[in-house]
């Protein structure tokens, strides 16, 4: 997808009701247009045609963003970190699949708008681990009232999140917090009154430099992995995506039982494995 298309999205939602109105009015294409569009981008990057399949499903973007308005973040930014994550769907979207592109959409659209959520609907991040992530979207719609929850009904949030109740007091913690403000208030940062935490608070380990060539190795390394794995035998791929990659990871007796031998026999088979995948990624 080009950079002159992403851009053009952006300028089109200077004014949110007149964009509203712009992307409702574009027609929704009927499912054997679509596919042929897709397979024209698919077969032959033709972006003309991507601009189309993007287009045509703006205005549910629109309808995905407004469920996430409840969280004090203006619905513009909103609505363009869902259009980035249509545009993501767009470049993987298989026509072959039979199914809908926006059925196919509706997940990168959601993910995209909860990453940006998550990185500024507080200065400190309130979820970093899966079970905060959901309970930071469920838990006040959970809540019943604006009190703190009793343990009865910490115990019936965390049955019902699949999470445990230690991570449902956390989180209803963080969210009753407050936002201190980084900058002096105004008024305030006369020499020997207030002083901001933008005066004393530095991170030294956050170089630009340094960051940036942590992430590109880390992308690399990651690269390597998902080449190294599909050396490997079907069963020996599932064996060390279920054990070490998975975020759930299932028990060699869970193997075991999958694959209809000992427990035994799934360990050996995941020994060898990882001994192969180590001498890919070292040769």
């Amino acid at each position: 997808m080009s950079k002159d298309f992403e851009y053009s999205l952006a300028l089109s939602s200077g004014s949110l009701d007149a964009y509203i109105q712009a992307v409702s009015a574009i027609p929704v294409l009927d499912a054997e247009e679509e596919r042929r569009l897709a397979r024209r981008y698919r077969q032959e990057n033709d972006l003309a045609a991507a601009r189309q399949l993007v287009l045509s499903n703006l205005r549910f973007v629109v309808h995905i963003a407004r469920g996430y308005s409840g969280y004090g973040l203006p619905q513009a930014d909103l609505i363009q970190e869902g259009n980035v994550g249509l545009m993501k769907a767009v470049k993987r979207f298989d026509p072959d699949m039979n199914v809908r592109l926006v059925s196919y959409a509706v997940h990168w659209i959601r993910a995209e708008i909860h990453e940006f959520i998550l990185r500024n609907w507080r200065i400190v991040k309130v979820a970093t681990t899966k079970a905060q992530r959901k309970l930071f979207f469920n838990l006040r719609a959970a809540k019943k009232r604006l009190a703190w929850l009793g343990r009865e009904e910490v115990d019936a949030v965390a049955k019902d999140l699949g999470v445990r109740p230690d991570d449902v007091l956390e989180m209803e913690s963080r969210l009753s917090g407050y936002d201190a403000s980084f900058d002096a208030p105004e008024g305030e940062a006369e020499e020997g009154g207030y002083h901001a935490p933008a005066a004393y608070l530095q991170d030294l380990r956050m170089d630009p430099t340094t960051q940036v060539e942590r992430e590109e190795w880390q992308d690399h390394s990651e690269q390597r992995l998902h080449h190294a794995l599909e050396t490997l035998d079907a069963r020996s791929q599932d064996i060390l995506r279920q054990r070490w990659l998975a975020d759930e990871k299932m028990t060699l007796q869970e193997l075991a039982d999958r694959y209809q031998v000992s427990a035994e026999r799934i360990r050996q088979l995941e020994k060898s494995a990882i001994k192969k995948l180590r001498n890919v990624l070292e040769a």
